[in-house]
């Protein structure tokens, strides 16, 4: 199965600035397995220690969470798009 998954400007330095990336994957879990395969280096900024999903590392297909579906045992159909959004925190009011 063909994914797609979108990389925030933030991450790009991990996989050769593509903004794109095609990968494999039957799951959410799979598909992301398969980008940190390919791209060793965002592995650390996608997963704890403990080899789960950092807490803010949001996926989403299209305007839905996966956090409100079944998590990375989402089940994907070829051609989907998975976005990654990383939660920003910080500054001032």
């Amino acid at each position: 199965m063909a994914i797609t998954i979108q990389i925030p400007t933030a991450l790009r330095n991990f996989t050769d600035r593509q903004d794109e990336v095609l990968v494999a994957g039957a799951t959410v879990g799979a598909a992301l397995e398969a980008l940190a395969a390919q791209y060793p280096d965002i592995r650390r900024h996608l997963y704890q220690d403990d080899n789960t999903l950092r807490s803010f590392i949001n996926v989403f297909i299209g305007d839905t969470n996966i956090k409100k579906l079944q998590g990375l045992d989402t089940v994907l159909s070829d051609g989907a798009v998975l976005m990654l959004v990383p939660a920003i925190a910080g500054g001032q009011v």
